[in-house]
């Protein structure tokens, strides 16, 4: 892993900090094309009362537009979660070329080798995913956030 990489993971991680600060799940996710961040987000679900507001699909609508397109086939996406279908879903029809992400997520998770929609032959666009980059940070600040949840409704 490059530090280039490294430095996009640790931009997605400050995203992730952002949406904890706010009560969302910590996830974060930045958009990069010729190696510069052109888009970031974080999960904004609760605050926008959206179900689609998940940090990948916030960054993607935001890169969408600056660039001015809804395709985005040179950008790579860094995020802090493995992708859920939805937001699959938009990474492939965004025609991403690669995504990075950090801690796997065995329930919802899309990239991985339970289900992994970016492998599918039926699939028209295949976009490159890396999983588990600086893992162990992602599933700290999930682990964090969701001890501090259940600490607070008094579940021990």
């Amino acid at each position: 892993m490059s530090v280039a990489n490294n430095q996009f993971m640790l931009a997605a991680l400050e995203q992730a900090k952002k949406a904890a600060l706010n009560d969302e799940v910590p996830v974060g996710a930045v958009l990069v094309l010729d190696d510069k961040i052109i888009a970031e987000g974080h999960n904004l679900t609760i605050f926008n009362k959206d179900p689609t507001a998940h940090a990948e699909i916030v960054a993607i609508r935001e890169a969408c537009q600056k660039l001015g397109n809804y395709r985005l086939p040179q950008c790579e996406l860094y995020v802090t979660l493995e992708p859920c279908c939805m937001c699959a879903g938009t990474i492939m029809q965004a025609r991403l070329q690669k995504i990075y992400f950090g801690a796997y997520d065995k329930k919802s998770g899309v990239a991985s080798s339970g289900l992994n929609l970016f492998n599918d032959p039926r699939l028209n666009h295949k976009t490159i995913c890396v999983g588990g980059v600086m893992a162990n940070n992602s599933k700290r600040l999930l682990q964090h956030f969701f001890l501090k949840k259940r600490n607070q409704s008094g579940e021990i």
